[in-house]
């Protein structure tokens, strides 16, 4: 079937009109271009926000004590509560399935009071009274000294890691922090590390630089908070989906604190786990859309080449007359100008497809490497490569079907009239 003559023949019928064959596949050529870029662009998408939550423990969720909204027991609407260090052991002993449940508490905030001196320099900073584990639950790099660690813990030091923005605010450029004092609200803290952290945009990035970490115990001794406990960070096991054991965690909390078991307000919470999977789901909707745009382009480029090669058939009238009064089969008629059809849309769809590649090269040449920029190495894997090539056959053959049609319709008698 693949013979010289057969390549020769179909290669001197493309080129016969090169102008009109090239405007002809153009449609094809732009269509399976937009399909890449739109994919690799939903791609770079996708990248950069995943980027943006590296090092952090997706599987996780966030909940802090709120107000009871229904009477139960006895105890009226409306009454506040806090959580007790006690919850914690609770809920890693009575919930299956939890990596880390990490208490804190929390003092000041970015943009607020000054709650952090350290000689004639103060600046306003959030100070976390956190147990180890919370690093394991942020994106947080070390860039000097070290983490708080359980020793810490039980001997309630009075140490503090602090971010990068804290050193350039309190310290001169190249002074070295560790092992000097820091004073948050008037209580002296030793500088045990400096850490790096990555925030998901330009101002959220700022406010990560500008946070402190002493060890719970020790916030709790010198701010006076007891066992009292803001909010807890709760990470599931890989395997598991903190989504599912949310609603136990909740139970626990809402027992041991005599709240309605209806009550749904009583616990506020943020479910990251379930916030990530939204985010992945709409760049699933993303490359769908990308698809069904790229594939409505590429019908269009379709019917261009259908509409010529019906006036190509209609030119050959006379030849394919000749070739059936020396016997040739209609199978043979009709596999030809299905074979050129194909052939056809190949050479213009693969032609998108190396330009868009050399388009995305060119693109990630020129990228900035800045994690601030949520646009990441746009590509295109090649399992949609493989899917677009088979497209394009199946686009090629219907392409060449109706002319394929007409051609084997067209009587040797008739069709030798033809001039």
């Amino acid at each position: 079937m693949f013979n010289r003559d057969k390549w020769n023949e179909i290669l001197e019928s493309l080129t016969t009109n090169m102008f009109r064959t090239i405007l002809t596949v153009f449609g094809v050529f732009w269509g399976i271009f937009i399909l890449v870029i739109l994919l690799a662009a939903g791609t770079g998408l996708e990248n950069g926000v995943k980027r943006g939550f590296t090092g952090v423990a997706t599987n996780s969720m966030f909940m802090w004590a709120q107000t009871a909204s229904q009477p139960y027991k006895g105890l009226p609407k409306g009454r506040r509560y806090s959580f007790k260090l006690d919850d914690v052991d609770a809920i890693k002993d009575e919930v299956a399935g939890l990596e880390y449940v990490s208490p804190r508490n929390q003092l000041g905030g970015f943009g607020g009071a000054n709650n952090v001196t350290r000689g004639l320099k103060s600046g306003a900073f959030n100070v976390y009274g956190d147990y180890p584990d919370i690093v394991n639950q942020e994106p947080t790099t070390i860039l000097q000294g070290r983490f708080i660690n359980y020793n810490d813990i039980n001997e309630r030091r009075k140490v503090a890691v602090i971010g990068e923005g804290v050193q350039q605010e309190l310290y001169d450029l190249g002074e070295d922090p560790l092992g000097s004092y820091v004073k948050i609200q008037g209580v002296n803290f030793m500088v045990i590390g400096t850490f790096k952290k990555k925030g998901f945009g330009p101002g959220d990035a700022e406010e990560a630089s500008k946070q402190i970490y002493v060890p719970f115990t020790a916030y709790s001794q010198a701010f006076n908070e007891g066992e009292n406990v803001g909010w807890m960070a709760v990470t599931a096991k890989d395997g598991e989906s903190i989504s599912d054991l949310k609603e136990q965690v909740f139970e626990v909390i809402k027992q041991r604190h005599t709240i309605a078991p209806s009550d749904d307000r009583a616990v506020g919470h943020f479910d990251l786990f379930e916030q990530y999977n939204k985010i992945t789901g709409l760049f699933l909707a993303l490359n769908v859309v990308a698809f069904i745009v790229g594939i409505l382009v590429l019908v269009s480029g379709v019917i261009g080449i259908s509409n010529i090669m019906l006036i190509v058939v209609k030119e050959r009238t006379n030849e394919i007359g000749v070739r059936r009064a020396l016997g040739a089969t209609p199978w043979q008629i009709k596999g030809q100008v299905l074979m050129e059809s194909v052939i056809l849309t190949i050479i213009a769809g693969m032609s998108g497809i190396v330009f868009a590649t050399g388009v995305l090269i060119l693109v990630n040449k020129f990228l900035p490497e800045d994690d601030d920029i949520m646009f990441v190495n746009p590509s295109v894997d090649l399992f949609s490569i493989v899917i677009a090539l088979v497209i394009l056959i199946v686009s090629g053959l219907l392409a060449g079907l109706i002319p394929a049609q007409n051609a084997i319709n067209i009587k040797p008698v008739d069709a030798l009239r033809t001039e």
